[in-house]
């Protein structure tokens, strides 16, 4: 199981407009946040089996914990060692993927979806073995959508084509919720046909409470979500630099 901390420097990104702040892995290379993400990206190549589990869903505790930062930045390490990797934007209602790649979202997932496009027309390369699928124009019925037999069949198309495709999911707790949580990640992990091989659960060191994290583990587990692990961002980094 990957249980894995990202310090405040990767965590400082999540604030910042501008692809360049966002993407560490990119903008920094030799940093200690750039290394940190492909420290990440060796324990998950550790921790799945082999041929491995290349359909992955990143999900938070709570928005604001780093999810989408993570995804993007795990995505461009993964491409970086020579996997042709695909960032799927499936947050559909507030989608974020392509602010940090600083790309155009005509279209996307949400065209695929309503088989308005092929969403390999949609696909954009900002770099080398790295592609992102956008969400497109925000849908009416995200839930509805993600539950449908077309998304599998999207998810198993892609599986097909690229080493590692990353899935950006809503937070699995919403305060906006009247339930307290959101429909649409429980319904990506419990897709029957096993479209998503795992999930990695992303929270916040300085924010999340242990409450919110237990409630967010039981949410996934009651739909049957495999949880390959935890990202910890905002933790604290001892004065050598080093992780633990």
């Amino acid at each position: 199981m990957v249980n894995f901390r990202l310090g405040s420097r990767a965590h400082k990104a999540l604030t910042n407009e501008g692809p360049s702040e966002r993407l560490v892995t990119v903008e920094d290379p030799l940093g200690i946040a750039a290394e940190s993400y492909r420290t990440l990206r060796a324990q998950l190549l550790h921790v799945l089996p082999d041929p491995p589990q290349k359909v992955i869903m990143l999900t938070s505790s709570s928005p604001g914990d780093g999810k989408s930062t993570t995804c993007a930045n795990l995505g461009v390490t993964l491409a970086q060692a020579g996997r042709s990797t695909l960032l799927m934007d499936c947050d559909l209602r507030k989608p974020t993927l392509h602010k940090v790649f600083g790309l155009r979202n005509f279209r996307g997932v949400v065209d695929a979806l309503a088989d308005e496009h092929d969403l390999q027309a949609a696909l954009q390369g900002p770099f080398p073995n790295l592609h992102v699928a956008t969400t497109g124009p925000i849908p009416l019925n995200p839930s509805e959508l993600l539950s449908s037999g077309r998304f599998a069949e999207l998810v198993h198309q892609v599986r097909q084509r690229f080493d590692f495709v990353l899935i950006d999911s809503p937070p699995v707790l919403m305060n906006s919720s009247p339930l307290g949580s959101l429909a649409d990640p429980v319904i990506l992990a419990m897709q029957a046909d096993g479209a998503i091989d795992g999930v990695l659960l992303v929270l916040d060191a300085q924010s999340t409470s242990k409450g919110t994290l237990r409630r967010a583990v039981r949410t996934l587990e009651s739909a049957g979500a495999n949880i390959l692990g935890t990202i910890v961002n905002n933790a604290k980094v001892s004065k050598t630099g080093y992780y633990y």
